[in-house]
């Protein structure tokens, strides 16, 4: 069987025809995390009158150089100044207040001595410091926060400040998961034979697609039964957007996902990929619906859905494809075990600007070792014609931190 290049894999990915096409208004507060459904513009400027930036005396600026002027009273942030700032004359204004007519300038209270109403200035400023002017944060018609962007802590600043209380999102994609083989249990089920294993791939990859932005349905563990697994497959395609499996996707006698996917009528877009872990790796689509069959190997399947899972679920948020990948150094030399392009779970660490990668306490051994990707782990990329790398070789990495 001839595998697809990974790279050629991922363009193929890139050009599937997968966009959001639903949304929906969520209340801001719960707003946090989500991926916004259209472009959120400026409908004024703001500030829209010159404000204070501080406490302070709101002066013509040319005043100044009298050396005294008389207090005419207070301005509150909030309250609706109507009195006018002439020669000789400022107000005393607060942190937040808009500017009074006729002031160019705020002179800060630590600058001034306050003597029987009036100031006296002790250390003079440039014109019109202090004050913020129109505009300042954003113009009427300026696209502050483009679609495509997660919420964070920030937009949800900015959408308040724009008393936003319902916020435009992309509805999540829903990702139906199932794990299969006659060997596997489901958590809480007692083992019955030692050949058993305990289920760790669905709750994997639920994980990861959450992470993604998906929303998740566990249809648990089925056995390596072509009608169950038939049933399975069937039902998701119902109300899931992507289905995920686990096992059944290799050259085995009871690997029985390959061959189902596609009676069900989804056109595959390719099934294996010159990739270590998980080559055995399906892609298939079914009108808006997509199904991704991976392997059964817990390193492998991990591997994969954040190869192929992740950016399909993007995708379909409309944030792009792209994993996060960054340059870093092999602190150590590294022995490539295949002329596959391998992704390989190291240590990654920061220091002084620049990353560095090395495998101390990752074993050796076959695809089915996840507990390599526990602690400050990325993926280390090496591709088909790359050989042995020497320590100090500069190499790409994907950081698992966040999909």
């Amino acid at each position: 069987m001839a595998f697809i290049s990974y790279e050629t894999s991922q363009n193929m990915l890139a050009l599937l025809g997968a966009a959001p096409t639903r949304t929906e208004n969520v209340f801001l507060g719960d707003a946090l995390g989500r991926v916004l459904a259209r472009d959120i513009v400026a409908e004024e400027d703001y500030p829209g009158r010159p404000m204070a930036a501080m406490d302070g005396y709101a002066v013509v600026h040319s005043d100044l150089s009298h050396g005294r002027i008389a207090i005419l009273g207070e301005n509150p942030a909030g309250s609706d100044e109507t009195r006018r700032v002439e020669g000789g004359l400022c107000i005393k204004t607060f942190t937040g207040a808009v500017m009074p007519a006729g002031a160019d300038t705020l002179i800060p209270i630590e600058n001034v001595t306050v003597e029987e109403e009036q100031i006296l200035i002790d250390t003079p400023v440039p014109r019109g410091f202090s004050v913020r002017p129109i505009g300042e944060s954003y113009r009427k018609g300026e696209i502050l926060i483009t679609k495509g962007t997660t919420i964070g802590f920030a937009e949800t600043g900015v959408l308040a400040g724009l008393n936003r209380v319902m916020v435009p999102v992309v509805v999540r994609p829903k990702v139906a998961v199932i794990a299969t083989g006659s060997e596997v249990l489901d958590l809480g089920v007692a083992a019955t034979s030692p050949s058993q294993i305990r289920s760790s791939n669905n709750y994997t990859i639920a994980a990861i697609a959450k992470m993604a932005g998906a929303d998740v349905v566990q249809l648990g563990t089925l056995k390596d039964d072509r009608a169950s697994i038939t049933a399975a497959f069937e039902n998701a395609l119902e109300t899931a957007d992507i289905v995920i499996s686990t096992g059944g996707v290799s050259v085995g006698d009871y690997d029985f996902v390959k061959d189902i996917i596609p009676r069900l009528g989804a056109e595959v877009i390719y099934k294996g990929v010159n990739i270590k872990p998980g080559q055995h790796v399906m892609l298939a689509q079914k009108g808006q619906k997509f199904l991704l069959g991976l392997p059964g190997f817990a390193y492998s399947s991990t591997v994969t859905a954040i190869l192929y899972a992740v950016p399909l679920i993007r995708k379909l948020l409309g944030r792009g494809e792209g994993l996060h990948l960054v340059e870093a150094t092999l602190r150590e030399p590294f022995s490539k075990r295949s002329r596959k392009s391998e992704f390989t779970a190291c240590n990654l660490s920061l220091e002084e600007g620049r990353y560095w990668v090395d495998f101390e306490g990752k074993k050796a051994g076959s695809s089915a070792i996840l507990n390599n990707m526990l602690g400050d782990t990325a993926l280390m990329i090496t591709g088909e014609e790359d050989g042995d790398l020497d320590a100090g070789t500069a190499v790409n990495v994907i950081l698992l931190d966040r999909f």
